[in-house]
């Protein structure tokens, strides 16, 4: 049966996938977004806002115009914040005010408008470090990473300074916030499972890996890495890489996202859980980076490795998916090898503005790269 959709932050990268396919289902779309110059350089254009959406331009912050999007809806899907750990680092009162006062907003303004079910987007930086296990097999859920010193290598190791193996990361896993994005969307993963519920209304949160499609904002560099890659090859650029490159993520398609979003609007049995997405398959960034330049024909660009670290970086972190495979049904479909041809050739028709470097330079003056 049709349902009436709001989704937050939906001219987004994800929230436009998302849009459209709900639009796709026969659902009725309010998007409602406040179209900030670094995500939308271009305003809104029909990429991001597909015909058939309603728009609302507006800040999560605005109660009042929050309070009137409400107004008919029968879910949510929460999608709207400022994204970036590097850049959370120091702006830190913007990124708490939109992420967990946005949130915050939402959650009030659902006490008077009250839907049936709130999805958010969380992130796996709410791990810091990844699950790893020792040489037995026994797992290690509280790693850090060792402070940067002649001699020290990347990898975190156990307390007796025994080698640890990165492992999948599941639910389970103690969370480590690592850096101020981190921490803010715990907060809003929390508020939406907290909140609502006392007003009967469900929430459903996932914590989304590496996310890469066509649609990224190629010109913003807080953006997903193999946007930044794709953004520095556009002009015949080295992909600039932190660390030594060997850090390993979990990268996932951008329509097995969009798969995940509308299996917990509607699953009955992933109302007040948290699951994992991620495409369950690790790699690591210097290999992410190559294939990138592969794809375009430049495979003789090869990575620029930084040898330093960004403050609230983290080593090691990819998904474990068993929960959301086994509750929603959840089966992500697209591969770096069936998608990363067609990824590629989206960003050959782009037009970016290269601003890696920069924010790289804005890191290092304020001391947050080492």
């Amino acid at each position: 049966m049709a349902e009436r959709i709001l989704v937050t932050g939906g001219a987004g990268f994800i929230g436009r996938h998302v849009a459209r396919a709900l639009l796709a289902r026969g659902d009725q779309v309010r998007v409602y977004d406040s179209l900030i110059e670094q995500v939308h350089p271009h305003g809104a254009t029909p990429e991001s806002v597909p015909d058939g959406v309603e728009l609302v331009q507006a800040d999560i912050r605005d109660p009042d115009a929050l309070g009137r999007a409400l107004i008919g809806i029968d879910k949510v899907i929460h999608l709207a914040a400022d994204v970036g750990v590097g850049q959370s680092m120091y702006l830190i009162e913007r990124y708490v005010s939109v992420n967990d006062l946005g949130t915050a907003v939402l959650c009030q303004a659902l006490i008077e408008h009250p839907v049936k079910r709130v999805v958010v987007a969380s992130s796996m930086s709410v791990y810091g470090e990844g699950l790893y296990v020792t040489a037995d097999g026994t797992a290690m859920q509280d790693v850090m990473r060792p402070a940067r010193a002649p001699g020290v290598g990347w990898d975190p190791v156990g307390p007796d300074g025994q080698a640890l193996i990165p492992a999948a990361t599941p639910e389970w896993k103690a969370t480590r916030l690592a850096s101020v994005y981190a921490i803010t969307k715990y907060m809003q993963e929390r508020m939406v499972l907290c909140a609502p519920a006392a007003y009967g209304i469900e929430g459903v949160a996932l914590r989304m890996f590496n996310v890469y499609g066509p649609g990224q904002a190629l010109s913003n560099p807080y953006t997903g890495v193999l946007a930044i890659f794709a953004s520095r090859l556009l002009h015949r650029e080295r992909p600039l890489v932190f660390e030594d490159g060997l850090q390993r993520r979990d990268f996932v398609h951008v329509d097995d996202v969009v798969q995940a979003f509308l299996l917990s609007l509607d699953h009955p049995a992933a109302a007040g859980q948290v699951f994992n997405i991620g495409s369950g398959i690790d790699v690591s960034i210097a290999e992410v980076a190559r294939a990138a330049a592969a794809a375009m024909d430049l495979g003789h660009l090869e990575p620029e490795l930084v040898g330093k670290a960004r403050s609230g970086d983290i080593r090691h972190c990819f998904s474990d998916i068993t929960l959301a495979r086994a509750v929603l049904g959840f089966e992500p479909v697209r591969t770096f090898a069936n998608a990363l041809p067609e990824q590629m050739e989206w960003v050959r028709r782009q037009q970016a503005t290269d601003r890696v470097q920069e924010a790289r330079l804005e890191l290092e003056a304020r001391g947050l790269v080492a």
